[in-house]
């Protein structure tokens, strides 16, 4: 018996040694690790991120763009309309655009313009109306024109003067854009 007691001892000092090691290196890189992860803020993922900068439907957005469209200049009207499709890639939801449209560039928001638009400009407008950007037809310009509200495209605004939108708009933190 002594000699199966004296196998077993020495079998568990083969292995004890080791696992002791091993355990007590463990608990101090635990200990550590641990100790460290206290003093530090939590990391952030990517998607974290992602989820910190979705907005929920009717949300307000920090980033707030109007822009002055008053030329019929084919070329000026599709620059802007260019910088509107880039804003909504660059920030999605995450952005309220409105267009405030007046002088000879009230035609792209008539039903009947009096001066020719090209079909490309009047589907990029209707298009980015339906991803949520705003229209707004000066009222003044309008009244000059001899026009009323019913002859404005159904997805536009009709307000009361295109300047007083603009200077509105930015009191309401809306940065301006103009051409």
């Amino acid at each position: 018996m002594s000699l199966k007691l004296s196998c077993l001892q020495r079998n568990l000092a083969e292995f004890s040694l080791p696992l002791l090691l091993v355990l007590f290196f463990s608990t101090a890189l635990i200990t550590t690790v641990t100790a460290h992860a206290a003093d530090e803020p939590p990391a952030v993922t990517q998607n974290d991120e992602a989820e910190d900068e979705l907005k929920f439907p009717g949300e307000e957005s920090d980033n707030k763009l109007v822009y002055q469209f008053n030329k019929s200049d084919e070329s000026y009207q599709l620059a802007v309309l260019n910088t509107i499709r880039n804003m909504l890639r660059k920030y999605g939801d995450d952005i309220k655009i409105v267009v405030s449209v007046m002088g000879p560039g009230i035609h792209m928001l008539l039903k009947e313009p009096g001066v020719p638009v090209i079909p490309a400009i009047r589907d990029q407008v209707e298009s980015l109306a339906f991803y949520g950007v705003e229209f707004h037809a000066c009222g003044n310009t309008l009244i000059t024109l001899h026009k009323e509200d019913k002859d404005v495209v159904d997805f536009a605004t009709v307000v009361e003067a295109g300047v007083a939108d603009l200077m509105e708009l930015q009191q309401q933190g809306y940065a301006y854009v103009s051409w």
